[in-house]
């Protein structure tokens, strides 16, 4: 019997249980995990809710990203032997595959090796955060060194990612946050620039920054009605992506800035990437030499047992954390 997260309704983070649950073999394709850590994601506490794009199956279980040791390798499964140290990237349904647990399995091709390098702490942080940064910023946008990219929810784990990203490849880095608490926090994290979006005006600062221009980049997770702001603050020709839903008011379309720009306006998701196998290597290759040159390096906001992890989730909705939550097992 494993010890296994669960929730048996929708709601808040009060639903999560910690169960015994028989653990079957892993299958065709499938690799089982010894999990010593989990890196907790918006995603999963927004399926919890019945807000993310799928609905749970219910009873449902979590988790896109852990990190632990191979404990047994099922039919068909080539590259890892048992005992090596691992880590998942979120490439798969959680309807299909939950990690929230002291052993679980996860298809092979979610499974990777990670630098020796890293805690398990840090290696449960890695995949979410810069594949997702990667493939909006590199794998789409070609960030450029010279270019400004806006990032709005800085402290987010993905915001610091991106962070990171734009200034391994020489661009400039605008972190936006809403208030002073996290200023300072950011400015060390590497951002270039930070604008308090509570205090100052976004676009007025964005152009200053970039002589006028505007950003050629944004890449927002928010939405609501500062993404009009944020398309104002544009460069001709310029990108925003728009890969999360944090604001829950409506989005209002810029019309005359995306047609008198001729911005690209984009939804994106992470699975863009890791759905084809070439991009998603490329990814790889690109954040692990980041991680082995010391360009990238997970920032931990805290860690959390598993028995606490309806406080971890309470912790994850609470916005107060620079950087990515995790849960220790």
């Amino acid at each position: 019997m494993a010890r296994v997260v669960r929730f048996h309704e929708i709601g808040g983070p009060e639903v999560l249980r910690i169960e015994e649950v028989e653990v079957a073999p892993p299958g065709k394709g499938e690799v089982q995990i010894r999990i010593h850590a989990l890196g907790l994601n918006r995603a999963e506490a927004m399926f919890r809710s019945g807000q993310y794009l799928e609905e749970p199956k219910l009873p449902a279980r979590l988790g896109y990203e852990a990190a632990g040791t191979v404990a047994v390798i099922g039919p068909g499964v080539q590259g890892f032997k048992i005992g090596d140290a691992v880590s998942t990237i979120p490439s798969f349904s959680l309807n299909d595959y939950g990690l929230y647990g002291d052993l679980a399995n996860a298809p092979v091709h979610a499974v990777t090796h990670h630098p020796a390098s890293l805690s398990w702490a840090e290696a449960a942080a890695v995949w979410m955060q810069y594949l997702t940064a990667y493939g909006a910023l590199i794998d789409l946008a070609d960030l450029k060194s010279g270019e400004t990219v806006v990032i709005p929810a800085a402290s987010s784990s993905v915001g610091l990612a991106a962070i990171q990203i734009a200034n391994k490849v020489g661009a400039t880095p605008v972190a936006l946050t809403r208030g002073q608490s996290k200023r300072q926090a950011l400015l060390d994290a590497g951002a270039a620039h930070v604008i308090t979006t509570d205090e100052q005006d976004l676009v007025k600062e964005i152009l200053g920054i970039t002589g006028g221009k505007g950003a050629r980049v944004v890449f927002d997770p928010v939405g609501g009605p500062t993404f009009a702001k944020l398309a104002r603050a544009t460069a001709q020709l310029g990108t925003l992506f728009l890969y999360g839903a944090l604001s829950t008011e409506p989005i209002p379309l810029p019309l005359f800035d995306v047609l008198g720009k001729r911005l690209t306006v984009r939804g994106y998701v992470m699975m863009e990437i890791t759905g084809d196998p070439e991009r998603l290597e490329r990814g790889k290759q690109f954040i692990n030499e980041g991680l082995a040159d010391g360009s990238f390096k997970p920032i931990i906001a805290r860690t959390f047992p598993l028995e606490q992890i309806v406080e971890a989730h309470r912790y994850l909705e609470s916005n107060q954390q620079i950087g990515k939550i995790v849960v220790t097992v």
